[in-house]
């Protein structure tokens, strides 16, 4: 029988009313109309909503020993996770300021509190990020007539004269882009180039002049927030630490008779870990910048060759005060890029006390004082403990007071709960009695209200380094705050320590793996799978000693795009799995392998059916029923995985939905190489052939030629069986699940022959090689 915690009394209200009432004959027998009403009757309620009072208290008592239970384990609460993210701090005015410097810790209020986490330097000019981008096939074939007239112009060679290209803003109105900008495929010289921009013409001289004397204190550091484009890692990619990416950054100085003179920026500090992640990138700027002219008429060079790009646009031409280039050191395959703009500093959402006395010792034993906020980070966390004749001095915070020496001064913090614990004299020092003790520093919150989506945050109050309040500033927030989680609940948490006990936060079994990956911390896990003994490297079972963890973000609702895990994420779950697996285990963590599936329904319709609505609702029970996470498939845990697609099992799917009279047939479709296998002794009604299929998955195409037009989705493979009442199926592996991408609907009782799936993205172009040519856009 299950294992329930009794009620030490379960009678309510009304069960001690009526045992009151039911004593009336036997105590005050005179007593025969106990109406609702009578005074009487309302003293029996009143002493009866009393002791349901109590006994409401006394059913705590198990809950009670649940909680002492769970401390004596010594695993707290887990306690909230903070958002992150990085923005832009800008001047509220086209009226030229001087530069200031904020103190960290600044503060935006609004809607959720977040913190500066550093020193920023705002120097009052914008960014504008530009790309050289190459021309399109179709542009060079309209634009045929001008281009070879252009080498003539600037004395080229044909062969020299592959990089025509044309100046394209890049994160316009400084907004970032998930799909990035890659440098080494996107444009013709593999940079990217930033315009630095004045408020107004005639502040220009004046800018430069602050950024490179920094009022008698030598040139400024500019402070630029960049982002890597976030990728989906190739099926089966190792996922460790990623690998860095050597930039090279230059800046304009005076221009040269002979061209533009360009400095190198040392970089001074680096939070982005080699645009690992999105962080602020500080460049010490040379003494000397400048920019070369745009007017064509001054210099018909302009924007030729390694000359920066040419700005068509005499407003921004006249603000600029330099050009900011970013490249690639070496030849990566690619250097993608999503956001980066200047003044830039980094935030999460927490909120710092300092200098604040929380309590005063008793002197007794493992006593423990409250902190003024819970969700405390334990990493920025200061305490100081006042004594005798030498006043406030700092403890040291242990993991376990067990742990702890006699004369130890430690205490023991519970971030989730805030508080903190000390010793008993054995296992720590006990604070002198009388003895205050006070927080240094503490920073706390968290929570997923952090997760804000971008132009949330405006506003920002801080202090600068002077001590004085700045201009005023805005916050220019061009991507989400991420990776805030709310703190673990009790009931979290006591789901959680059955595992904790059979696993002792070891990886072993099928489930410790699995109950482990989705507990990692910042996450939100729609599904994992486990694949034991299988190397995905070169897809092989039964390799001893290997262990593949197979993850999927959690889906708002099954419907496309498919849930596909991306780097941060792989990485967060190998990060926590791996220093808990066994030291003989080889791990590796995934996302599955997505085999393209296309489907046609015909079907007739009940008279007065709605069409639209009905041919909505196949598609929707066909999402769903083949969706990878809850609640697709089955049972509603999503598709098994290796589980084949049998057309038979879609019919039935099809056949649920309301408004049909018949199901006239169904068709698969699939992208890639088909091969068709029998299975003649598999009896399936009363037909002994079975079709199936396999399908490798279409190989990504090759990078077109530059200025090649993108190249054409892969075909449709129709997947039939040999007569019309033979089942058909598509064979999926251990490692494969199905990816509906298009389902075409015909309520004619035919069944369609194509399924109209929509165009896979073509691929990005080569970089080209070659001497940049500006060509002038066209404008009326």
């Amino acid at each position: 029988m299950p294992i329930v915690p009794p009620r030490l009394d379960d009678r309510s209200f009304p069960d001690l009313v009526e045992e009151l009432l039911a004593r009336i004959p036997a105590h005050t027998p005179e007593w025969t109309h106990a109406r609702v009403g009578d005074p009487g009757r309302t003293l029996l309620e009143l002493f009866a909503w009393l002791g349901d009072a109590i006994l409401y208290r006394a059913n705590l008592i198990p809950e009670r020993q649940r909680l002492a239970f769970l401390r004596l384990l010594g695993t707290g609460l887990r306690p909230a996770t903070a958002a992150s993210g990085v923005v832009s701090v800008q001047f509220d005015s086209q009226t030229l300021q001087n530069t200031v410097t904020l103190r960290p810790l600044g503060t935006i209020r609004k809607p959720a509190p977040f913190e500066t986490r550093t020193e920023l330097t705002v120097v009052h000019v914008t960014a504008e990020a530009y790309r050289k981008r190459p021309l399109t096939a179709d542009e060079k074939k309209t634009r045929a007539a001008m281009l070879p007239r252009l080498a003539q112009i600037y004395g080229l060679k044909p062969a020299l004269t592959h990089g025509f290209y044309e100046t394209t803003p890049v994160f316009p109105g400084g907004m970032a882009d998930p799909r990035g900008i890659d440098l080494v495929a996107d444009t013709v010289d593999g940079a990217l180039w930033i315009a630095l921009l004045a408020p107004k013409v005639t502040d220009v001289a004046a800018v430069r002049d602050d950024l490179t004397k920094g009022g008698g204190a030598g040139p400024r550091t500019l402070a630029v927030g960049i982002a890597p484009a976030v990728e989906i890692p190739r099926l089966f990619e190792d996922v460790g630490a990623a690998g860095q990416l050597p930039q090279i950054w230059d800046i304009t100085g005076t221009p040269l008779p002979a061209g533009p003179a360009y400095h190198r920026c040392n970089v001074v500090y680096d939070s982005t870990s080699g645009l690992t992640r999105r962080g602020v990138v500080r460049l010490l700027l040379p003494s000397d910048i400048g920019a070369p002219s745009n007017d064509v008429k001054a210099d018909p060079h302009a924007g030729l060759g390694e000359r920066p790009p040419r700005l068509d646009d005499p407003d921004r031409a006249g603000r600029l005060v330099a050009w900011l280039r970013v490249r690639p050191a070496g030849k990566p395959a690619r250097f993608t890029l999503s956001w980066v703009d200047v003044n830039a500093v980094e935030i999460d959402q927490r909120e710092t006390v300092s200098g604040r006395i929380v309590g005063q010792s008793d002197g007794t034993a493992d006593q423990e004082l409250k902190l003024p906020t819970t969700q405390v980070e334990p990493a920025t966390f200061q305490l100081m403990v006042e004594e005798p004749e030498v006043g406030f001095r700092p403890w040291a915070a242990i993991e376990d007071l067990a742990l702890a020496r006699r004369d130890d001064a430690v205490f023991q913090l519970d971030p989730e709960a805030g508080t903190v614990r000390f010793g008993d004299g054995v296992r720590g020092r006990i604070p002198s009695a009388g003895a205050q003790v006070m927080v240094a520093t503490m920073r706390s919150g968290g929570g997923t209200k952090g997760n804000l989506p971008p132009l949330t945050l405006k506003e920002i109050s801080a202090v600068t380094t002077a001590g004085g309040p700045p201009p005023k500033l805005k916050v220019v927030q061009a991507q989400p705050t991420l990776g805030g989680d709310d703190a673990e609940t009790l009931a979290e948490a006591e789901q959680r320590i059955p595992a904790l006990m059979r696993h002792g936060d070891r990886a072993v079994t099928e489930e410790d793996y699995r109950r482990l990956a989705f507990s990692t911390p910042g996450v939100q896990l729609g599904r994992v799978e486990v694949l034991p003994r299988f190397e995905p490297k070169q897809r092989r079972d039964d390799v001893p000693g290997v262990v593949s963890v197979m993850v999927l973000p959690a889906a708002v609702r099954p419907s496309a795009p498919y849930p596909r895990p991306d780097r941060p994420l792989l990485e967060a779950v190998y990060g926590f799995l791996e220093p808990r697996r066994p030291l003989t285990t080889e791990l590796y963590v995934m996302g599955c392998e997505y085999i393209p599936l296309g489907l046609g329904v015909g079907v007739t319709l009940e008279e007065g059916a709605n069409r639209e609505l009905v041919m909505e609702n196949i598609r929707q029970a066909l999402q769903r029923f083949l969706f990878p996470t809850p609640p697709g498939g089955h049972t509603g845990s999503g598709w098994p995985l290796g589980r084949d697609v049998m057309d038979r099992e879609l019919l039935v799917a099809v056949a649920q939905v309301d408004g049909i009279e018949t199901v006239a047939g169904i068709s698969l479709f699939s992208k890639g190489a088909a091969t068709r296998l029998l299975a003649g002794s598999k009896k399936i009604g009363t037909s002994h052939d079975l079709a199936r299929f396999t399908v490798s998955p279409p190989k990504p195409p090759p990078p077109p030629a530059p200025g090649a037009a993108p190249p054409a989705p892969a075909p449709w493979i129709t997947l039939k069986g040999s007569s019309a009442n033979v089942p058909v199926e598509l064979a999926l592996e251990s490692w494969q699940l199905p990816e509906l991408l298009a389902v075409a609907v015909s309520t004619d009782g035919e069944v369609p022959t194509d399924p109209d799936g929509g165009a896979t993205p073509g691929g990005a172009t080569d970089p080209n090689q070659g001497v940049a040519v500006p060509v002038v856009p066209e404008v009326c």
